[in-house]
């Protein structure tokens, strides 16, 4: 059995990671199946990270087994969010691209996307190399909770074209998202790209 999105969500305030890694703390204590257990855990090592407490974050992925390919993923996920935290995109990029990789062998579709989305990130040079197989993948999704990811990966577009120069294709990239958002996303993924298309616009 493994974790609901959702569930996830639920513990998750990513503006406030003392309290998540608590509600996480929580969760796990009060689970009972084995790979439930192990995925959260390495959502407990993400907290740390966001608090930069990168060996401890390192030491929970370290004790956990990796038979399941789910927690895999998550582990390799996590290690290279706590790279790429910690200054070092090139380390981040080989662990993202193990989790891409063993997510589409084992068909678990969110955390390809998020691997994807975090190696648009991390390896940067190939950023739309990443974004792209990741919007193909998600033309052939229709769970909306998947479909939030097409926030994401156009706002992070979006900026990199922003930062670049190219105004024209920033604002493109940001009603993307803005689209995406009315659709799929959160009440501040709204506001978020509102004030990006705003920016955009004024530039």
């Amino acid at each position: 059995m493994t974790l609901q999105q959702t569930d996830l969500d639920a513990l998750w305030d990513f503006a406030d990671a003392v309290g998540s890694e608590a509600r996480l703390r929580a969760a796990f204590d009060a689970a009972t199946d084995p790979v439930e257990r192990r995925e959260l855990r390495t959502q407990v090592a993400r907290a740390l990270g966001l608090q930069e407490r990168f060996t401890e974050a390192h030491a929970v992925l370290d004790a956990l087994d990796l038979d399941e390919p789910v927690v895999a993923v998550r582990v390799a996920l996590e290690r290279g969010r706590l790279h790429n935290s910690a200054g070092a995109p090139v380390e981040a990029t080989w662990h993202f691209r193990r989790a891409a990789t063993l997510a589409e062998a084992n068909g678990l579709t969110f955390l390809h996307i998020d691997a994807l989305h975090m190696l648009a990130i991390a390896d940067s040079e190939h950023a739309d190399e990443h974004t792209e197989t990741a919007l193909r993948e998600l033309a052939a999704i229709d769970d909306p909770r998947t479909l939030r990811w097409l926030v994401g990966l156009h706002n992070n577009r979006g900026w990199a074209r922003f930062d670049a120069g190219d105004k024209a294709g920033a604002l493109e990239a940001f009603e993307a998202a803005k689209d995406a958002a009315e659709r799929y996303g959160t009440p501040q993924q709204r506001i978020w790209a509102d004030e990006a298309i705003a920016e955009a616009r004024g530039s």
